[in-house]
């Protein structure tokens, strides 16, 4: 029988196999021997050793599309990244660096800016003016009060969705919300599930039925950014993308060169300021990592 990872905790991990429920399984010793260590996320392949009590050997894993290291995560079709645009206000550098991360390991990015209640309509304009050119679609929600819930739920239905964002800025409500109706299985397994969630700082992927998972991340501070070279991080600002081969020098980086036309466009208000001031922040913190590895 084949399903999907969803949790790991102690030793145990937690298939989802479809319209048969959730089992709890331990991983064969093939595992140990090949050094291949199942993900949440994994497809997995699995043998029921009692169907009454849901419990079965994990015996393989199906390959992957791609691959988290912390937080450990496997076949992630999509993120979704969750601001509050105020209470707590939005880290807009943060938001850039989880960006041009994704962008890659190649998994295409959604960004919600939530609590938009709580702000005026010139607030949520001048966020859309900052990020309307950065390639990637936004979402401006209220969740509290389900505005903006029925665009997000059509974006994430039939994804594996990494969900992203500091605390504090609705992705619990999100899930929340989303959960409404799900099927949950036996009280037996309920409990299983919910043992060790207090202590674990890795990834669990949420059931929301329909072929739809939404990956439960502990925050920001527990990603790690895989390793950028700074020459090519101009490529993951979008806004970028219309001034390449138009700077007086190949290859321009766009920080400090004569003839930028990158720089022009950003004193002309065609880019963000903000953004440009991130990519520069970004570029800087690279160059420093490279020293330090060489």
């Amino acid at each position: 029988m084949q399903g999907k990872i969803i949790k790991g905790i102690a030793g145990f991990y937690y298939v989802d196999a479809a319209e048969s429920g959730i089992y709890e399984c331990r991983a064969r010793g093939i595992f140990r021997k090949e050094k291949v260590k199942p993900l949440v996320g994994d497809n997995a392949v699995i043998e029921i050793l009692d169907e009454e009590k849901k419990e079965g050997n994990l015996i393989g894993i199906l390959p992957r599309t791609n691959e988290l290291i912390r937080p450990a995560a496997a076949n992630v079709g999509q993120a979704l990244i969750i601001f509050a645009i105020a209470s707590p206000n939005p880290n807009f550098l943060l938001l850039d660096r989880f960006l041009a991360a994704m962008e890659l390991k190649g998994i295409p990015s959604a960004v919600c800016f939530n609590k938009k209640d709580l702000v005026l309509e010139d607030e949520v304009s001048k966020i859309r003016e900052i990020y309307g050119k950065c390639g990637h679609r936004l979402f401006f929600t209220s969740l509290e009060k389900g505005e903006g819930a029925e665009e997000l739920h059509r974006y994430l239905e039939g994804k594996t969705t990494l969900l992203a964002g500091p605390s504090g800025v609705g992705k619990s409500t999100l899930a929340n919300l989303f959960q409404d109706g799900i099927r949950m299985e036996t009280g037996e397994i309920s409990r299983k599930l919910a043992r060790g969630k207090n202590t674990t700082r890795h990834a669990e992927l949420i059931p929301m039925g329909n072929d739809t998972y939404i990956f439960d991340t502990p925050g920001f501070s527990f990603f790690d950014e895989p390793s950028i070279e700074k020459e090519e991080l101009r490529h993951y600002y979008a806004e970028f993308g219309p001034y390449e081969g138009k700077c007086r020098f190949d290859g321009c980086v766009h920080i400090s060169e004569p003839d930028c036309a990158v720089r022009e466009a950003v004193a002309q208000g065609t880019i963000s300021q903000t953004r440009y001031d991130n990519y520069c922040r970004l570029y800087a913190d690279l160059k420093e990592l490279e020293k330090r590895r060489y």
